[in-house]
């Protein structure tokens, strides 16, 4: 069967169709970069808008790539994420299922990062602990089958892919700042500073990342010459979140006895993060590639696939701002 998977739950448009046989056949990807750039950061109407003139040509693209006119079922993004931008794909994906007589799947956006591995040849199998890591979301999950999840550890305030961005808004770097900053980062001395690592010897697998901003900013505001220095600040930042992540990664997999581990979301991008968890986690260590660790329809394409038995007939459109990734449940053939 062909599923054709939509991501539009903040600034890229991501459109994919996968083969229960043979995998993934086609997959485009737009990102809103560029528009939300001179603001900072994204602007959720402007996204909204650019998801709506930008979705169709992209699910058109795809279907004429993969030389067929229609899927036999479509997944969409329903949450969380910008409420705006999961009504359009939402929209488009209750339209078209009306239009093709096929099953529609919402799915949850966590979800999707979390089975993204699977789409490569290397694929983690079941129980294995996953360290998500994105823009809007940081936590530890322990994940007996799809839809068996148990959050062990989230961020108590900021996400850590939203620590970045921030930190690098305090260095003058641009938007995107993850990216930007962990570029200069490696130019700089990680030893230069010994910023905090929080959370590192507290019980339980909570992060938190509001304290190493703060300490980031008074050491900005201490410099005298931050062009000189922000390399160097940059470095130990990054540092300091890597070692924190990594710190409560491993506590996890004690606890669990995990023996393997599945890093997911944007920030599993990150170079250092994947050489200190290849180098100090005792088992198997599983990555989505470097482009489906950020958003893109392929993951959720896949969860689509995955997630068959709980398809609806076209009707109302899910777009849930916040919802639990542990409130999912599994598929309703293995329920």
């Amino acid at each position: 069967m062909l599923i054709l998977g939509l991501e539009t739950s903040c600034d890229e448009t991501g459109v994919a169709l996968f083969d229960t046989e043979r995998g993934l056949i086609a997959e485009a990807l737009h990102s809103q970069v560029d528009l939300h750039a001179v603001y900072g950061g994204v602007v959720p109407e402007i996204a909204s808008r650019d998801h709506l003139r930008r979705l169709l040509p992209l699910i058109r693209q795809v279907l004429r790539e993969a030389g067929t006119e229609k899927a036999d079922a479509i997944a969409y993004t329903a949450g969380p994420g910008l409420t705006g931008a999961l009504m359009v794909g939402g929209g488009m994906a209750n339209g078209l299922g009306l239009a093709w007589g096929c099953p529609v799947i919402p799915i949850h956006h966590m979800e999707g990062h979390l089975v993204a591995p699977m789409l490569e040849e290397n694929a983690p199998t079941y129980p294995f602990l996953a360290l998500l890591v994105s823009g809007g979301h940081t936590m530890l999950v322990w994940i007996e089958a799809l839809g068996a999840y148990q959050v062990l550890g989230c961020t108590l305030d900021d996400a850590v892919g939203e620590a970045f961005d921030k930190t690098a808004k305090l260095l003058g770097l641009g938007y995107p700042g993850g990216p930007a900053l962990a570029l200069l980062a490696e130019s700089g001395d990680e030893q230069a500073w010994q910023f905090p690592r929080p959370m590192i010897n507290r019980e339980g697998f909570d992060f938190s990342f509001s304290g190493l901003k703060t300490a980031v900013m008074l050491k900005v505001r201490e410099s005298d010459d931050l062009e000189s220095t922000r390399a160097d600040i940059a470095a130990s930042f990054q540092r300091a979140v890597v070692d924190t992540l990594v710190a409560r990664t491993l506590k996890a997999a004690r606890h669990q006895n995990a023996d393997r581990l599945v890093i997911a979301g944007g920030v599993g991008a990150n170079k250092l993060l994947r050489s200190e968890l290849d180098q100090h986690f005792p088992g198997d260590v599983f990555y989505p590639r470097l482009r489906f660790c950020t958003d893109n329809g392929a993951m959720i394409a896949l969860a689509g696939a995955l997630r068959l038995t709980d398809g609806e007939k076209p009707a109302t459109i899910l777009a849930t701002a916040r919802w639990a990734l542990d409130s999912l449940r599994r598929p309703a053939a293995i329920a």
